[in-house]
């Protein structure tokens, strides 16, 4: 008897314990999930950086040049993994719905960030609202250029040309990019007929303005510097409201033609929006230690990327203002994504 009683004594509140966590469980109280880490223990495994397009792109060797450098501070590596297709939207939108641990990261751009919002009617993720900022890579004005053989020598020309019937043409590597968005820009700017002309892939767009199909187009530095320097491309101006380092005598658009012209691709590190200030922190810091180094700065601008002047306190203000803008650009040129 005397067992009998100890086990009742002892079992009865165990009992009650289990009872009471099961009710618990069942009312949705108590889950098995463990407790999200302390950001104090941040980071005690390898970080995941997203990249939304394929190796080898420019925003690929951009991820790989900052993730490295961030490894070194935060005492872990950071993994780069290529999750492409729809405009960069399949990986954004991964980043979107993962854990907001801080251990994945994506290296959002103006398209997947700004673009995107307006461009595509079925879009799996909110710029603004899924994402916290980290921290502004850079940014790479385009070049407006023409084939060295052509007769234009200005956006004078341009406008003349497009102002007599049939008009003229300029190319971009897809509809919805940000080649396309300002050479529409450029159009309302203009005025006259100029036809958009997609191709699938900048390089051959490009080829098509060298051999003068295609009237103009613009695109990034680095694809068209080193034409320009053999004598088969001019340049006429740069899309930036500053003259861009890489090409510093190119003059801006905004300067001919007096107005508030001013489109640059961008990059930008995100992570998800629910992400804890003091891991966000902790990343800012990585991020914004290797961009002040002066080694991974001359990386970047080999890519073609600038410094910006966006602090960290105006990430969201900048992020906002970039949709808002290149989303009344897609609208004014009619471009959609299904």
């Amino acid at each position: 008897m005397k067992r009998s009683h100890h086990a009742s004594a002892h079992g009865a509140p165990n009992l009650a314990r289990r009872g009471l966590a099961a009710l618990a469980v069942a009312a949705g109280i108590l889950t098995l999930a463990p407790p999200p880490a302390r950001a104090a223990d941040y980071p005690d495994h390898p970080i995941k950086m997203i990249v939304p397009f394929g190796a080898g792109t420019t925003t690929d060797t951009v991820a790989r040049i900052v993730g490295d450098a961030m490894a070194k501070s935060l005492g872990q590596p950071v993994i780069i993994e290529n999750r492409s297709g729809a405009g960069g939207s399949i990986g954004t939108e991964y980043v979107a719905r993962a854990p907001a641990d801080g251990y994945t990261l994506v290296m959002g751009t103006v398209g997947t960030h700004a673009i995107n919002k307006a461009l595509f009617q079925r879009l799996g993720y909110d710029p603004i609202r899924d994402f916290a900022p980290i921290a502004m890579i850079g940014s790479t004005p385009t070049l407006l250029v023409v084939s060295a053989s052509s007769p234009y020598r200005s956006l004078k020309d341009l406008a003349a040309a497009a102002a007599k019937p049939p008009g003229i043409s300029f190319a971009s590597a897809g509809t919805g990019t940000s080649g396309h968005l300002a050479g529409e820009l450029l159009k309302s700017r203009l005025g006259g007929t100029m036809v958009h002309v997609p191709y699938k892939e900048g390089s051959q767009a490009l080829t098509d303005v060298m051999s003068g199909q295609v009237q103009f187009m613009f695109y990034h530095p680095i694809a068209v510097l080193p034409h320009i320097k053999s004598g088969k491309l001019r340049a006429l101006g740069t899309s930036g409201n500053q003259r861009s380092a890489s090409a510093p005598d190119v003059p801006t658009i905004a300067e001919q033609t007096g107005s508030d012209f001013d489109l640059v691709a961008w990059f930008m590190l995100y992570a998800p929006a629910a992400t804890s200030p003091a891991v966000l922190q902790k990343l800012q810091a990585a991020a914004n230690g290797a961009l002040t180094d002066p080694a991974i700065a001359a990386k970047l601008q080999g890519q073609g990327v600038e410094k910006s002047t966006v602090s960290t306190s105006g990430l969201d203000a900048f992020a906002r203002a970039e949709v808002a803008k290149w989303s009344g650009l897609v609208k004014q040129s009619g471009a959609q994504v299904d």
